[in-house]
């Protein structure tokens, strides 16, 4: 299959919104491989001093303004053949860092404590690619485990644009730490051609991403891209080596809890051809149910169960 490359620069990034009448900057064949880079942050998180901003997010920065609040994306990527109703299957291959730093924000009005700190607060925080770690002011080192907080297909037409940062039924951002390299992401698909997008990188971010930023940086990343005409989806999903895993989002945190349960209780019945109560219990016993993010507007929940407990009924 062929492999192509997307390098994250003025005339390859939307910076702000999704929309379904992006039009691509590459269509490939279903199976076929691309390399993407992107960048992260306005003007007012960069780092000064010694530090290098790249040369693309400083292009980036002249030649755009976001749209609406939002994330600097790169893409979209067309599938060629994929139609509404079906499903964009992501295999994410590799990320790997973009840049030798990351920064990380918090202030008033924002994350889970938006009453508790009155200033803004910005670290900037070197990483160190060979180690594999970034290097907290007060010297902590944490090691990192890159994915892409936005991962999406257009949105629905009808819909128009829409900021990237609640995440919705197309993807977009989900900040799901769960979701790197070695993972597939299933996107259901709203337009022609799917129209896959990939953004707003993080070394590394805990469940919840408190304060409303993980390590935010500049990734790289490989995604195998498949049209899955046998498929047909309500909400993003994923498989890790290990797992299935089932995702929601809404403003109530209950009611993503709901529909993540919901949404994984219809997958156990259909692999495991277990009654729904059976499989409800099975949920209580071996499932975990995890908080993805609280400060994106929607809120996440994830639900993540083993895949050995998926074997059919004997007999």
């Amino acid at each position: 299959m062929a492999q192509h490359l997307i390098e994250a620069g003025p005339e390859t990034v939307h910076w702000g919104y999704f929309d379904a009448t992006l039009p691509p900057v590459l269509t490939i064949e279903s199976g076929e491989t691309v390399t993407i880079s992107t960048v992260s942050g306005g003007p007012e998180v960069m780092p000064k001093g010694p530090v290098q901003v790249p040369a693309a997010l400083r292009a980036v920065h002249s030649a755009h303004k976001p749209k609406l609040p939002g994330h600097i994306c790169t893409g979209p990527v067309a599938i060629r053949g994929a139609r509404p109703g079906e499903v964009l299957e992501v295999r994410i291959k590799d990320i790997g860092l973009h840049y030798d730093w990351g920064y990380n924000f918090s202030g008033p009005l924002r994350g889970a404590l938006p009453d508790d700190f009155p200033e803004m607060h910005l670290m900037h925080i070197p990483l160190d690619q060979k180690r594999m770690v970034g290097r907290l002011p007060w010297g902590l080192e944490l090691p990192l485990r890159p994915l892409f907080g936005v991962m999406a297909v257009a949105p629905p037409a009808a819909w128009g644009s829409v900021s990237t940062l609640p995440p919705r039924r197309n993807g977009g951002n989900l900040d799901n730490k769960e979701l790197v390299a070695g993972t597939t992401l299933y996107l259901p698909v709203h337009v022609d051609g799917a129209l896959f997008s990939v953004g707003d990188g993080h070394g590394v971010q805990g469940d919840g991403e408190v304060c409303i930023t993980a390590i935010e940086t500049g990734l790289i990343g490989t995604f195998e891209l498949h049209r899955r005409n046998d498929m047909s989806l309500s909400w993003p999903f994923a498989e890790t080596p290990t797992h299935v895993m089932t995702m929601a989002f809404d403003p109530d945190l209950d009611d993503c809890v709901t529909v993540a349960l919901r949404e994984m209780l219809d997958l156990i019945v259909a692999r495991a051809g277990i009654t729904r109560q059976e499989a409800y219990a099975l949920c209580s016993l071996a499932a975990d149910l995890r908080v993805t993010q609280v400060v994106n507007g929607s809120k996440g929940i994830h639900v993540l169960l083993e895949k050995r407990y998926l074997q059919a009924r004997e007999g």
